[in-house]
Formats: C-alpha cells, structure tokens, sequence
C-alpha cells in the first residue's frame, strides 16, 4: 500500500499512454507559458467571485473569502478506468439508499446481524423522525459525493479505495464546471487535441434528477435551491446551481407552509414549491422539529415532508450512512441489499469503539491516520506519520477519553499527478469526487472533482485546509 503511484509516468518516468498527447504539448510551450496562464485564471476566478468562506483561519482572518487554487494540469483518466469506476459507483450507491430506507423502515441488516443496532439507534445523524416515512422511488441520497483515492501497489499499478461516501449535502461541482470551462478558455487547443468526455450537461441533468422525484401528481413541479445564505462557505455553489438550472434561490424566510404544502414567497404572491435541493443540515430544516433557535430554516417543513407533499433533496437522516463509523459495513450492505461483491474497494478500518481495534490503534497512532466519526474538512484528524511526538499524545488524549467518536486506517500513499507550483511542476497528492446522481435512474457525468494538496508531501486535499482542485478529464476512446 505503501508504494507510490504517479498518475502521469509510469516506473521509470515513462509517461503512461492516455497522458502521452498532453505531454508532447506541455514540453513544446515556452518557459513562461505556464505562469502566465495561471496569472490570468486566477483574475477571471476573482472577478467573476468564485470564492470559498474559510472560517477561523488563522493565515486569512474570521470568515475570510478566498479563491480555491486552480492547478492547470489536469488529472486524466482513460476510457477503461471510468467504466469500471463508474459501475462501482453506481452498485455503491444503490447499496447506500437501500441501506437508509431499511434503516428507517425494517431494520433487516439489523436484525441480521451485519450491523450493531447501536451503530444506528445512538447515531448523531440518524433522526427517529424519519421512521416510517416513505420517499419517492425509496431514493434518500440524490446527490452523493464519494470520495476516491488510488494507492500504489508493489508491482507498479494503482488500485481505486472509497474513502469516504458524502450523502447529505456534497459540495464542489460548481469547480468541476468552473474548472472545465477555464481550461477551455485558457487552452483549446487541447480540447481539439483530445476527445475528452464532456462535463457541462450536469446542471440539466441535476435539474431532471430533481424533478424526477417530485410529489406524486405534480406534473411540472416547482424546485428551489434552499441556503443558509450568503456567509455560508459554499454560496457560491447555491448561487451557481441554482443560475444554471434556471431555478430560485431561496433562504428560509422565503418559505412558509399552509394547509401541509410548502410555498415560496413571490412578487406574484405564493407559489407552491415541489421540490428543495437543501444545502442545509438536517438541524437548521425545521425550528419546531429540531434546533429551536434556528432561523436559517422553514417551521412545519418536516410535517409537509412526512406527509409527500415536498421532497427533500437529499433527505433527511442520509447522514446516517455516510458517518465514517458505518462507512467498514458498505461492503456488507452491498452483498446483502444487492448479492454482488462490491467492485470498489474500501479502506481497512480499525473502529476505536471495538477494544482490540483500540489496541491497536493505541500501539501505531504514529502510523495510521485517525478521524473523528462524524468530522469532516480535514478538521478533527491526526495523520500519524505527519504529526509531531507531542500532536500524537495530544491526540492519544482524546482517543481514550471518547474512543467510539474515532476510526482509524492505514496511511495510504495517495497517487500523485504532476502540478504546476511555484518552484516549477512537481507531484501532488490528489483524490477525486465524482457526483452521483439518482433519481428514477442513477446517472453521472465523468469525472468529477479533483482536489490536490498543495503542500509538498501533505496528503489533506481539503479546500478547508489549503488544498487546491485540477480539471478531471475522462477520455472517450
């Protein structure tokens, strides 16, 4: 697991096949060619506000806006790799919506034994509220966001692991479009270049997701994108979406419901809403179901949803399965909700709440990487071999002092792709974050988002914590 995989040369710094053509042109472009274009993708970012609210950063200020970084060598992947991922995808989350209807409805992986009833009954995330309560076509996650990496193996080759699956309210597509479409306007020649899968239909394929799963008997159902509003780090994602679908933006006060339906205030009067892609947390929806001192959300919003007459996209209590203490049973869910092996694979986990896990993970805190359970934004973790004596027995603190709020894998060493940084280009550490759509069908576009970490060494890509994104190419032949 240990060896290196680089996405662009192969042992020997052979350049692999499907990135043979972009390299022939990046060594035929001047010294300065490189510098400059960045100069100018970072203006074009700035003007047209494509931000990210970092909160307490300690470098920038409270609640400081600041640009993404943008890498302008992109991350290729060939034709044969996608289909294969994107089938690994598809049966993944499938097993995930399974697992969060039997979850609220019948409990069958439960009751066999496959998961602990406490992994469930005693998670901050699941929400007895939604007992018994049907949803459209039994899809909870319409949006998921599963987090991939590929480790290097012995003999040279890379295999795909999910870390992590993001099935309440995923970020980050809006960077994935933003990034195509800069590399476009910066480079087109190289789109003449390669057949490159293209990425810009998902708005319209959100926006068809979306509709696909309105209440029974509405024909042209209203949605609106809900978000918690302008200070909120991902409101330019809310903004974005919502422009691109051709749909409202709305805040909560924009809402109110009458007689068990949900309307939209309007200068026309109100309009019944049909469907709401919310970029909330399951806690800010509704002040008379669950944080009373929120304003941010709609009072009676869950009694219309319980009732079918709104749709939540995503639902409520989808944060259930993507709590990293869940995250070792996938495998299990997908033999058992589907009878197939899973074709992706998971990271080995060690859940600190079992004691010989904790054992262990007590005697290698310096080699493995730890999280808290429901952490997410690379805040709450310890990477063993990056931290200091004095960071891990820090950590080893909180580790026994509350051992069920942490997992624990192996520290895999995460492919690289070449990016272009200061000092010239050099490897990075990426991951990728395809978006998986589901509906009546399940559909995706190719690719997804890439994150690299900027730091040489760091493995952490999380925008929070300085990472930057690259284009994704998936390629049509």
């Amino acid at each position: 697991m240990k060896t290196m995989f680089d996405e662009m040369h192969a042992q020997g710094a052979a350049v692999r096949e499907h990135y043979q053509a972009y390299d022939r042109w990046l060594r035929s472009q001047p010294r300065d060619m490189m510098k400059d274009r960045r100069e100018e993708a970072e203006m074009i970012f700035r003007r047209v506000g494509i931000t990210f609210a970092v909160y307490g950063d300690k470098d920038a200020g409270e609640g400081t806006e600041r640009l993404i970084p943008f890498d302008l060598i992109p991350r290729v992947i060939p034709a044969h790799e996608w289909r294969e991922m994107e089938k690994g995808l598809r049966q993944r989350v499938n097993a995930l919506n399974r697992f969060i209807h039997d979850v609220y409805h019948g409990q069958e992986i439960i009751k066999a034994g496959l998961v602990p009833a406490e992994q469930i009954t005693r998670n901050a995330q699941f929400r007895p509220e939604m007992i018994g309560v049907d949803v459209p076509g039994g899809v909870y996650s319409h949006i998921s966001g599963i987090d991939i990496v590929r480790a290097g193996n012995a003999d040279g080759s890379g295999t795909y692991y999910v870390l992590e699956d993001n099935l309440r309210v995923p970020s980050g597509v809006s960077y994935m479009l933003e990034n195509r479409k800069m590399m476009m306007r910066l480079f087109p020649e190289l789109f003449a270049q390669h057949r490159i899968a293209p990425v810009a239909h998902y708005p319209d394929l959100l926006l068809e997701t979306l509709r696909s799963v309105a209440p029974g008997g509405v024909n042209e159902p209203t949605v609106v994108v809900l978000t918690p509003g302008m200070y909120n780090s991902a409101y330019f994602e809310h903004a974005f979406l919502a422009q691109q679908m051709g749909v409202e933006l709305v805040e909560g006060q924009d809402l109110f419901v009458k007689d068990g339906f949900v309307f939209m205030r309007t200068t026309r009067g109100p309009r019944r809403v049909d469907v709401i892609y919310r970029r909330l947390d399951d806690d800010f929806l509704d002040p008379l179901v669950f944080r009373p001192d929120t304003t941010l959300g709609c009072p009676g919003l869950l009694s219309a949803y319980r009732s079918g007459n709104v749709t939540l996209s995503n639902a409520i209590g989808t944060g259930v399965a993507d709590d990293k203490s869940i995250y070792p049973y996938v495998p299990k869910m997908i033999e058992f909700y589907l009878g197939e092996k899973p074709i992706l694979n998971n990271v080995p986990t060690y859940l600190c709440r079992v004691e010989e896990d904790l054992k262990y993970v007590l005697a290698h805190l310096s080699e493995l990487v730890v999280k808290e359970v429901h952490g997410a934004g690379g805040y709450g973790m310890l990477v063993g071999p990056a931290a200091t004596k004095a960071e891990v027995e820090d950590f080893r603190k909180h580790l026994l002092a509350n051992p069920s709020n942490y997992i624990a894998q192996p520290t895999l060493s995460l492919s690289t792709c070449p990016t272009f940084v200061d000092s010239g280009i050099a490897p990075r550490h990426i991951d990728l974050r395809p978006f998986v759509l589901s509906g009546k069908t399940v559909q995706m576009v190719p690719g997804g988002l890439t994150r690299v970490a900027l730091k040489e060494g760091s493995l952490v890509v999380n925008s929070s914590q300085g990472g930057g994104t690259k284009d994704t190419w998936v390629l049509e032949d």
